[in-house]
């Protein structure tokens, strides 16, 4: 730690200087303000310990100097007039701590190490949220699609513009609450909160409780007031996911807040007002949800304001391989092996399955097929059944029967045959994947 100690009384200077020094702090020292602001600038200290009486300059004079040069500057100010009001002063002038003369030094070293331990936090915050905002900067999103392009140009303009409501519209598993995560950390929101709440995890009066909050007593059990996301959220950013579940009284509730930027407590009879940026999302098409009486009309046209569609991955083919190869590195690291790649087959399969459960389904593939594998590269057979036999199914509708023509029971005994194979023999795994009982394929096989 390097630690100056401004102060024009030379034997406390020295005896401070000797103590810390005895704990490891390398230490420097300053008489006067001139003095100070010089050697801050040199040596730019972890702490500054200053005394408010200076002989050429009043010590918060100089604190504000030292914020000018550095505004996140650690400073405790010493003084032997004690009071309140000297106290927040000190506060207010900036400095982080007030401590009045004479002190015990074990005092002032505990005041010492609670400063660094709060600026050792305020830096881990830092660098966290420098950290998040590098995540989810548009650049990483993984994609050669032009569409998908055209969604990052649409969802970087909108990230410009903190106070419009975003509709994010797709799929399950597509990737809209990682599309609201980069919206919220390249807009100017990005400092504060961003709140997801999944609607369709919660009932509906626990729904209403989390988004809104309650007044103590507002129903049984409501022993506290409860501050809610909306409030707690307010200068960030809410992530609504699933809103095509919620029900019509939330509907009327979120409608309400949406126009006047204001809501109750359950059991309130205040408003409060708050700045939130709402991001919603549904796998539904809430289009049609209206035009069939089970969502809002007016609520759409509320949530409508910057409408965002993201393609399944069967509409995003050539991502498939970028993605499994994203998916590979992440578990190389996590499960610490050394797998290069996809074979040409496993390749071939991935791009040719139909990914119902999009990025999701392929990043658990991914991941199962990590656990499996031995060797350098993931093969086919590692691979689900469902996965391989899309391949298969594209290998058997190239066939051309150039020389016979052959009977249609015999084509079915042949590819039964084939998906047995490709499944080892597992008659439940088969019949699933051609549609069929088990028992009806028993009784096929028994007629081969």
């Amino acid at each position: 730690m390097r630690l100056l100690i401004v102060d024009d009384e030379r034997l406390l200077r020295n005896s401070l200087k000797r103590s810390f020094e005895r704990d490891g702090a390398t230490v420097y020292l300053a008489q006067d303000a001139r003095e100070a602001l010089q050697k801050f600038r040199k040596i730019s200290p972890d702490l500054t310990l200053l005394d408010v009486r200076l002989p050429d300059r009043d010590g918060f004079q100089v604190l504000r100097e030292i914020h000018s040069i550095n505004p996140d500057a650690i400073v405790i100010l010493m003084t032997a007039y004690s009071g309140i009001r000297g106290a927040v002063e000190a506060i207010k002038g900036g400095a982080f701590d007030y401590i009045a003369k004479p002190f015990d030094t074990e005092e002032l070293k505990f005041a010492v190490s609670k400063a660094l331990e709060v600026c050792r936090l305020k830096k881990e915050i830092k660098k966290l949220r420098e950290d998040r905002v590098q995540k989810y900067h548009f650049g990483r999103i993984i994609t050669n699609d032009e569409n998908m392009k055209k969604v990052c140009a649409l969802a970087r303009k909108v990230a410009e513009s903190p106070t419009s409501t975003v509709l994010i519209q797709g799929e399950s598993g597509t990737g809209k609450e990682l599309l609201c995560r980069a919206i919220h950390y390249n807009s100017n929101r990005k400092d504060k909160p961003l709140v997801v709440v999944n609607c369709a995890a919660l009932p509906e009066n626990l729904l209403e409780s989390e988004l809104f909050g309650h007044e103590k007593g507002a129903f049984t059990g409501a022993t506290r007031r409860k501050i809610g996301i909306l409030e707690t959220a307010n200068e960030g950013t809410v992530f609504l996911d699933e809103i095509g579940d919620i029900s019509p009284s939330i509907q009327v509730k979120l409608l309400r807040f949406l126009q006047e930027n204001e809501f109750y407590r359950v059991g309130g009879t205040r408003p409060i007002k708050v700045d939130v940026r709402i991001i919603a999302a549904t796998n539904r098409n809430l289009e049609k949800e209206t035009e069939e009486g089970r969502f809002r009309e007016d609520l759409y046209y509320r949530l409508n304001v910057f409408p965002i569609h993201l393609p399944p991955l069967r509409e995003r083919r050539g991502d498939i391989s970028l993605l499994a190869k994203y998916f590979l590195a992440e578990f190389n690291m996590e499960f610490k092996k050394h797998v290069k790649g996809f074979s040409p087959e496993a390749i071939r399969a991935m791009e040719e399955y139909h990914w119902k459960g999009n990025i999701r389904e392929l990043r658990n593939v991914i991941e199962r097929a990590m656990i499996l594998t031995e060797g350098d590269w993931i093969l086919a057979s590692e691979l689900p059944p469902e996965v391989r036999w899309a391949a298969e199914k594209t290998s058997d509708e190239e066939v051309v029967f150039v020389n016979e023509v052959v009977s249609l029971k015999r084509m079915e005994a042949t590819y039964i045959k084939k998906v047995l194979d490709l499944v080892d023999g597992n008659k439940s795994a088969a019949a699933r994947l051609l549609g069929i009982t088990r028992q009806r394929l028993k009784r096929k096989l028994s007629q081969i």
